[in-house]
């Protein structure tokens, strides 16, 4: 059969890994394709240094690949969002179909790109933007489509797994695990889409929309970080039963939809929280399959890679076909009629237990006035370990609520912070248990 022609826009880290890949197996490849898939162009400012582009037709401008008459699909991979999405919707309206690996680009600008993709009949695949080599979200949309997709949840950010497992694992602070990440090239040198839940939002935005078929919604995401995180929050995780992880959450309830990234706690029997290092895993509930669990490498050059082709090879087997009986992009056909169904809930309104750990002057009457207030707010205590303080010491105490509203954890964390014989802020992270069905 005709090959398909492939153009290649960035050369770093992804892209060089793709075009190792595609020519290294380019055998195994066209077999499982049933057609050569062939690159065509690459257009680059730098190059990875374990790619050898020799005899390619390589450009600067990453626009000339997306006009080029000869290729059929080009691979977006320079990242971003404002170059990625003109050069993305030109590769669209010259009729080419698009592989990206771009979950920015993909979560906050998806619904103009699907949108634009449909009206020209192209695929616009992006396996690759979740979870790298991970193939959850073929899963998802396919291999899990007789389902009614409960929740999903997941470690999709290996920077921050890595800093937490290391917190754990040898009782370090923070900051100096993080320093270690950048030293080893698992954190950029601006650590704060890792570190504060923005790069996890982007990802679970795209995982939600699948499992649940509603528009990509990034920007009712709710997220915060783990920079807040203490080795002395980890070590009393560890004595309650928990491993703090940062999740990524969604979950459909009789209000709507909860979209939502935050260090969690959840216990240490969890598939989730015995996932170390900077692995990435998610896990899906369906109320056919049950739980299942996705693991693997979520970056890297290969890893990622792997998603990468295989888009490619979903791409070259469906050229042909008639753009109205492909797998639709977000699984679902007609998902802008779903949205007012499924709203997405403000965080004030979602129902979790709490950790809360706070610092108090030693003298009676303070825990109780604590558990005065959040019995005002009707939130229960599950839990207390109060540490004895030498003399002068402030006494540190740690509370596990049962479930309540966040609205109701909002005041009573106001009203706590504003006693006189509590110092400074509280802390607090929220508990899901993320019933396995076991």
């Amino acid at each position: 059969m005709k090959p398909v022609r492939v153009g290649i826009c960035g050369l770093g880290t992804v892209g060089g890994g793709t075009f190792n890949v595609l020519t290294r197996n380019a055998d195994d490849i066209a077999r499982r394709a049933g057609r050569p898939i062939v690159i065509e162009q690459v257009a680059h400012r730098s190059i990875h240094p374990d790619c050898d582009i020799t005899g390619i037709n390589a450009t600067s401008d990453v626009f000339e690949v997306a006009t080029n008459p000869n290729v059929d699909v080009l691979v977006e991979l320079i990242g971003g969002y404002d170059i990625a999405r003109e050069l993305v919707l030109t590769a669209i309206e010259n009729g080419k179909h698009v592989v990206t690996a771009n979950k920015a680009l993909i979560a906050v600008h998806g619904n103009e790109i699907f949108k634009a993709a449909h009206e020209k009949g192209v695929i616009v695949a992006f396996e690759a933007a979740v979870a790298g080599g991970i193939p959850v979200i073929k899963s998802l949309r396919e291999g899990l489509g007789a389902n009614r997709i409960e929740w999903v949840a997941g470690i999709i950010n290996g920077t921050g797994n890595y800093i937490l497992t290391h917190m754990r694992d040898e009782g370090r602070a923070f900051e100096d695990v993080l320093a270690e990440a950048q030293a080893l090239g698992y954190a950029e040198s601006d650590p704060t889409f890792d570190v504060e839940g923005i790069d996890a939002a982007h990802k679970l935005t795209i995982l939600a929309s699948i499992a649940y078929g509603v528009p990509l919604q990034f920007e009712k995401a709710f997220t915060e970080g783990i920079s807040r995180i203490t080795a002395e929050d980890v070590e009393q995780a560890d004595n309650l039963g928990y491993v703090i992880k940062h999740l990524g959450i969604s979950k459909r309830t009789d209000q709507g939809l909860e979209l939502r990234v935050h260090p969690t706690l959840i216990p240490k029997e969890r598939l989730l929280a015995n996932v170390h290092g900077v692995k990435n895993a998610i896990a899906v509930m369906g109320d056919a399959v049950g739980p299942t669990l996705y693991y693997g490498a979520g970056a890297g050059a290969e890893p990622t890679a792997s998603a990468v082709v295989a888009d490619l090879l979903d791409v070259a087997r469906d050229i042909s076909t008639d753009h109205h009986y492909r797998v639709p992009y977000l699984a679902f056909s007609g998902i802008d009629e779903d949205v007012s169904q499924l709203p997405i809930m403000p965080m004030e309104d979602i129902i979790t237990a709490y950790y809360l750990r706070l610092l108090a002057v030693d003298r009676p009457g303070v825990l109780a006035r604590v558990a005065t207030i959040l019995a005002e707010q009707g939130i229960s205590i599950e839990a207390l370990i109060q540490k004895e303080a030498t003399e002068g010491e402030l006494v540190p105490i740690i509370l596990l609520t049962h479930r309540t509203k966040e609205k109701q954890m909002n005041a009573a964390i106001r009203e706590i912070e504003s006693m006189a014989d509590i110092a400074g802020s509280l802390t607090r992270i929220r508990v899901e248990s993320l019933d396995e069905g076991e």
